[in-house]
């Protein structure tokens, strides 16, 4: 029984993973290595994203008028510098052991942080392992090398940096990552909800500002020549990807997948979601319903009021709203690739156990995920497993934490 306490107490202890997370990113490093030089790299995007880069490294600034391999250039500036860099590191996209080796570096730093965050929002050890399983999560990262791997790097500075309240560094970061991939704007309803409840109502429209500003300052070089194209192909929310590529939804026939009815049908669902979350959990730090806390933005609230609500916005409360808002998104998505594991990967694990599951429970539905996301091309069986997990994180951890500030007023 000692032995049998002790394990328990190795799975549930949260200081257990201090130590834990240290082993786990040394077995991480030797995994990566191994890849890199034993596993084929796959070509997908990096030409093009080289192609296009190099365009803008040749003087052009309509955001239009630069295309690669795959078509236009469809992300935001942020993304052309990172890659601008990556050219120049790669002796133009040509060295891709090299290029490998600075996204295996990307994949431990953002590993490391995702570890620090569960750790802040105290989550158990026995979620860690899930953390370094994932073998589609390698490819995205080692094999792949997309875009969505600095993302999801940026999404998870924004979480610590709020976790440790240090908003501004928060929101720049948060502001960056959509200027990579405009994927991170699913996040904005719950990174709005946060701001507004930890700090005063000035301070959170500043935030909010600052955020624009950044968007300004990342796209000043193209904004001159063609403010229009670039917020058109930087932003592109009428874009369409092909049923045949898609990972959710794939067990539709695509008459349906592609009717205006089922787009109209995902994007109520979408906004349905989102209020519900919003009224009765992201808010739940105020202890206000909706309608009211939207009326005494506008009202002076006394200072201990607002001191009580911004401590009730603790690390684990940033990190339960800004993952299901991702995980919202993704479910309500009408197609998902393979690269976009990179936001669900490191986020089922704590969004599994804010549902309340049973360990036994978590790792099988896991399991079940990361097999579905491994089927290449998707079948109706994967895609309907792909969006049947992703149901039961979104309701689980609306379930699982209705009495989180019941149990406890400030962590």
């Amino acid at each position: 029984m000692d032995y049998y306490s002790k394990a328990l107490d190795f799975a549930y202890n949260p200081s257990h993973a201090r130590w834990l997370s240290p082993l786990l990113l040394g077995a991480e490093s030797c995994i990566c290595a191994f890849i890199i030089f034993r596993v084929p790299y796959t070509e997908i995007d990096w030409e093009a994203y080289m192609q296009q880069v190099s365009q803008y490294l040749n003087g052009e600034r309509d955001y239009t008028l630069i295309k690669g391999g795959t078509g236009p250039l469809v992300y935001p500036a942020a993304h052309v510098f990172i890659y601008s860099l990556l050219y120049k590191l790669t002796e133009g996209g040509k060295n891709i052991l090299v290029a490998q080796a600075i996204f295996a570096w990307l994949y431990l730093a953002i590993l490391t942080l995702v570890m620090a965050c569960y750790r802040m929002a105290k989550a158990p050890p026995y979620l860690f392992p899930l953390l370094v399983l994932s073998k589609r999560l390698h490819s995205v990262f080692l094999l792949r090398l997309f875009n969505d791997c600095f993302a999801v790097g940026f999404l998870f500075i924004a979480i610590y940096a709020y976790q440790h309240r240090v908003w501004t560094v928060g929101s720049v970061a948060y502001s960056f990552g959509v200027g990579t991939k405009m994927s991170l704007l699913l996040a904005a309803p719950a990174v709005g909800m946060i701001i507004l409840q930890a700090l005063p109502f000035k301070r959170a429209v500043s935030a909010a500002f600052l955020m624009a500003q950044v968007q300004l300052t990342i796209a000043f070089p193209f904004l001159p020549v063609n403010p229009l194209g670039y917020i058109s192909r930087a932003f592109e929310f009428s874009r369409q990807f092909l049923y045949k590529w898609t990972v959710n939804w794939r067990f539709l026939d695509e008459q349906t997948f592609l009717s205006r009815e089922f787009a109209m049908a995902l994007l109520a669902a979408h906004f349905g979601l989102l209020l519900l979350f919003s009224a009765t959990r992201w808010l739940k730090p105020s202890g206000q319903s909706l309608p009211t806390f939207m009326t005494s933005l506008w009202e002076s609230r006394p200072l201990l009021m607002h001191q009580q609500t911004s401590l009730r916005v603790t690390p684990t409360h940033v990190m339960t709203s800004m993952l299901s808002a991702m995980a919202i998104g993704l479910l309500c998505a009408r197609s998902l690739h393979y690269q976009f594991y990179a936001y669900l990967a490191w986020s089922t694990p704590f969004l599994l156990w804010k549902s309340n599951l049973h360990p036994i429970a978590t790792y099988t539905v896991w399991a079940l995920q990361e097999w579905a996301w491994n089927v290449y091309p998707s079948t109706n069986a994967s895609s309907a497993a792909v969006v049947g997990c992703l149901l039961v994180q979104v309701l689980g951890v609306w379930w699982g934490t209705a009495k989180d500030f019941e149990k406890q007023s400030v962590e």
